[in-house]
């Protein structure tokens, strides 16, 4: 079998089972393990998946910078943003991540909510301007370009003065068994800081995240209180959610 025929069967099973184990593909195609480590390392490149210990998981299509994502899964996001904005209760202090799907939530909270949103995401306190009832609290550091976010050790430190509510978190990776992953590591260590001092975490994921997996974990899924998908997200992940127990919400 040719490289390119072997790369092409490698993303065909990825795509089938959500997963390449190394061992059992090296042994079904009768090649070396190195072989197959190689390949997975020259399609890791390409951003077409993402390795992991034994073999790969879907690369997240999430990983695009801001303006990119904006493109990607634009109702599902709209939903999402509807049903997190529901989630907010008169007078709480809550949390909002940076990302397309934050701002989204923001646009849609209630007219007459009386809330303080805290948030790293200057796109999420323009988009929060005009709201009568909301307090914005915007969180400084370093700004990240690709996510238009403010990260740091400035940003963490701010954070942890803050005891919020509810921490709506965006990530670009949601896995059952990986947990939730971003493609930046400082933007990951904001978003643990972020999960840490907040009483519950609520994660917004649109179908494009679900069963990927990025370079940077964030927090294991046992972490997490609430996963919100959209409807159509498949059966058998959102179980395998369930059975780590996990708060499926479809929006």
């Amino acid at each position: 079998m040719l490289t390119q025929q072997r790369k092409a069967h490698i993303l065909d099973v990825l795509n089938r089972d959500g997963q390449i184990v190394a061992k059992e593909l090296s042994h079904a195609l009768g090649l070396s393990e190195d072989t197959i480590r190689r390949d997975l390392r020259e399609l890791a490149a390409e951003g077409l998946l993402q390795r992991v210990h034994g073999g790969a998981l879907p690369a997240s299509l999430a990983v695009a910078d801001f303006a990119g994502r904006q493109q990607v899964a634009t109702e599902g996001k709209a939903a999402i943003g509807r049903a997190a904005a529901r989630l907010v209760r008169p007078g709480q202090v809550v949390f909002v991540d940076g990302g397309t799907t934050a701002v989204q939530m923001a646009r849609h909270l209630a007219p007459d909510l009386v809330a303080t949103v805290v948030t790293h995401s200057p796109s999420v306190a323009v988009a929060l301007l005009d709201h009568p009832g909301i307090a914005v609290e915007l969180i400084g550091g370093r700004l990240f370009k690709h996510s238009v976010v403010a990260v740091g050790a400035a940003a963490i430190e701010a954070i942890a003065r803050v005891r919020a509510d509810t921490y709506f978190m965006g990530v670009t990776g949601v896995h059952p068994d990986v947990g939730l992953t971003t493609g930046d590591s400082e933007e990951a260590a904001v978003k643990r800081a972020l999960c840490r001092f907040a009483a519950e975490t609520v994660v917004m994921a649109s179908r494009e995240k679900l069963g990927a997996a990025s370079p940077y974990l964030v927090v294991p899924l046992a972490e997490v209180d609430t996963l919100l998908i959209e409807p159509d997200a498949p059966v058998d992940l959102i179980k395998r959610f369930r059975d780590r127990g996990v708060d499926v919400v479809t929006a």
